[in-house]
């Protein structure tokens, strides 16, 4: 009896071909004339959810049909984060390589539980962040691990240091037992990431204490210590203190050897969230910024952010990794294998158990443009920065409300007669609106001593001084009609 072939009901081999020729087609078309694109979308929420079907098709479409009406109704519904007129928020452009490396990800489909279910996947994550550890020049006593975004990073470092403390909580938890009320320190400028993972720590907002800033936004360290002595002596358990290189508002940068002085005065473990700036260390004119992070217990930088890798990709180095593993580690029978004594089993390090081969274009980018083009680009966007900033300046209706620390700017209208501060808010929220519907950019803003504050930021990969000229006239044409 002759056994029926089998059919894959997966896409044949030729129709993969046909189609991926086409849509990476599609893919260079639109990364070639992305400018041709508003950087926003001039839509309304809801307008996208109309343009499609309600129901999933009965039958299964033609793949001509699906990539066609990501053309038409996918594409133009988007905020172009590779554009180079995004100059919001903190930008994360992808490269072409790194593209490149997130599809054979997903190609091979690896999931690196365990060094067994991924070897490859295991042992490049290792030998890739080795590499991105010493461009950015973190000490050696750190070890990386990949995850997905930074407020993820950030969980993972505060549960290390909350097992740090010895109360026994991952044993017996927090509910129905006599525990020390935990706290975290960080500036009133912090990443909501702070925020949120408080929330899961189980220290709550309140738990959260928020220290002021000086006139350039970085923590007060004097202010820190009398907080931390003053909670000590009430019976009050710091957990971490969090220091930040390059706030989200102004990019401002805390005095890192102070705060850690303080943190190794008291015992209290120290988190840097370098998550956006930390990238610009590999170049000497600013690797005195980070000065001091070697005494930290933990660091997050995403180079996702300033690196051109595709989102996601955060890296949270650690000093002590045995803790994180003490914090996370469980293995059910069917995960042992003979190779657990010897290898890395990643699962051993986080929350999740299965995990994406994020490497590979981390890996891609970084062997591409090397430690020379890496370099260059960013320092291309400082001079921007700088390039810009002069325009500004000499703009006699514009106020800069921060220091220009790396590549992002802080401005405001203040017009030709003395307005009041709400007078002030009201304007240039509407200068936002104004300069954000020209379609040629797109700025985000934020307060800065309560003033409503408009954000520029050169991190974009093909952005130059070209598109700075562009922002500058689109923002004194708002001016000019405002």
């Amino acid at each position: 009896m002759r056994t029926e072939e089998f059919k894959s009901p997966d896409m044949s081999a030729e129709k993969f071909t046909e189609f991926a020729r086409k849509a990476l087609d599609f893919a260079s078309e639109y990364l070639n004339n992305i400018e041709d694109y508003p950087v926003l979308p001039d839509i309304q929420p809801g307008d996208i959810k109309k343009l499609l079907p309600a129901e999933l098709p009965e039958r299964g479409e033609d793949f001509s049909a699906i990539l066609e009406d990501t053309k038409k109704l996918i594409a133009p519904g988007m905020t172009h984060w590779n554009h180079p007129g995004f100059m919001a928020y903190f930008n994360s452009t992808s490269s072409r390589p790194g593209i490149i490396g997130e599809l054979l990800s997903a190609v091979f489909n690896n999931n690196a539980m365990v060094w067994k279910s991924g070897p490859a996947s295991a042992e490049l994550e290792e030998v890739t962040l080795e590499w991105f550890r010493k461009l950015v020049r973190i000490d050696s006593l750190f070890r990386g691990f990949i995850y997905d975004t930074a407020s993820v990073s950030v969980m993972h470092a505060f549960s290390a240091a909350r097992e740090n403390l010895g109360l026994g909580i991952r044993e017996h938890g927090i509910f129905g037992r006599k525990l020390p009320r935990l706290k975290i320190y960080a500036s009133d400028q912090a990443h909501s990431s702070i925020d949120k993972a408080a929330l899961l720590m189980g220290t709550g907002l309140d738990g959260i204490e928020k220290i002021p800033v000086d006139k350039n936004f970085a923590m007060r360290p004097e202010v820190l210590e009398e907080k931390l002595s003053s909670d000590i002596n009430s019976g009050i358990k710091p957990l971490c203190i969090v220091a930040t290189i390059g706030t989200t508002g102004s990019t401002a940068i805390d005095p890192v050897p102070e705060i850690a002085a303080i943190a190794k005065k008291y015992n209290v473990w120290l988190h840097i969230d370098a998550a956006h700036a930390g990238v610009t260390s590999m170049l000497p004119e600013k690797k005195n910024l980070f000065n001091g992070h070697e005494l930290a217990d933990s660091i997050v930088l995403n180079p996702h952010k300033w690196m051109f890798v595709p989102i996601d990709l955060s890296v949270l180095f650690i000093k002590n990794p045995d803790i994180l593993k003490r914090a996370f580690s469980l293995v059910p029978e069917y995960l042992k294998t003979s190779a657990d004594e010897t290898a890395t089993n990643y699962m051993d390090y986080g929350i999740q158990l299965g995990r994406r081969f994020r490497s590979l274009k981390f890996w891609y980018v970084m062997r591409y443009f090397g430690r020379e083009g890496l370099t260059n680009i960013i320092m291309g966007h400082l001079e921007t920065a700088e390039y810009f900033l002069s325009k500004l300046k000499a703009e006699s209706r514009i106020e800069i409300l921060a220091p220009l620390n790396f590549s992002t700017i802080c401005f405001r209208y203040i017009g030709e007669n003395k307005l009041d501060e709400a007078e002030l808010d009201r304007i240039n929220e509407s200068l936002l609106d104004k300069i954000n519907q020209d379609g040629r950019i797109f700025l985000s803003h934020t307060k800065l001593n309560g003033k409503f504050t408009i954000r520029i930021v050169f991190s974009g990969l093909t952005q130059t001084k070209h598109h700075a000229d562009i922002a500058f006239d689109v923002i004194q044409s708002a001016i000019n009609n405002h």
